[in-house]
């Protein structure tokens, strides 16, 4: 199998952190595309011209990372980071969205400060931030009911949270969370996390 993947995608470390744990690495090569560039969408095998996208041995492609996530957890066989019934499986997904819809927000919060001055919407600004601290509070809530798990839903929040340091680190979500960030801490020294860093 394929992954197509940028080194700087939060959405594509949260695929990649669940292949070096699930210990796929000999199964999925990692091919760097530019989602932006010329015929990406045919390359990628992605309509959207989006990644991650998966190609499998078959030559047919998944997308986008909660069903590439799900797909390579399954495909593992191993004990599963998405567990496949039960009210564990709702809390996970509810999880991933979370961090996921984390993710939308600053992405989106990224791309407006990148157009013209003029041409930004304060009003989109101040709802992406104000989605991204109340996603934050209640991840902090979740973390501190079950500090222990891990799984896919918990790979999400450290992939967002990630993210945030890495693109929007004035929304300083540490401070109010003292317990999320030793929780954060502890999880970024998993070596999938050491090793998906995004470049500087």
């Amino acid at each position: 199998m394929k992954l197509y993947y940028s080194a700087t995608s939060p959405y594509a470390r949260k695929v990649r952190v669940l292949i070096m744990e699930q210990g796929l690495q000999d199964a999925v090569e990692l091919v760097r595309a530019d989602p932006m560039a010329e015929n990406a969408a045919t390359r990628i095998g992605n309509p959207l011209s989006k990644i991650p996208a998966l190609e499998l041995d078959d030559g047919t492609h998944l997308f986008d990372s909660p069903v590439i996530c799900e797909y390579l957890d399954h495909q593992a066989g191993g004990e599963p980071l998405l567990p496949a019934d039960g009210a564990r499986r709702w809390s996970v997904l509810k999880a991933q969205a979370l961090g996921d819809g984390i993710l939308d927000a600053a992405l989106s919060l990224v791309m407006e400060s990148r157009r013209p001055e003029e041409q930004q919407s304060e009003f989109w600004q101040a709802r992406w931030i104000s989605a991204i601290h109340r996603g934050v509070d209640d991840m902090a809530e979740d973390i501190q009911a079950d500090e222990a798990s891990f799984d896919l839903g918990r790979i999400s929040y450290a992939c967002a949270l990630g993210y945030l340091d890495f693109r929007l680190p004035d929304l300083n979500w540490r401070a109010p969370h003292p317990d999320l960030v030793e929780w954060f801490s502890e999880i970024s020294r998993r070596e999938s996390f050491v090793l998906t860093v995004p470049p500087a």
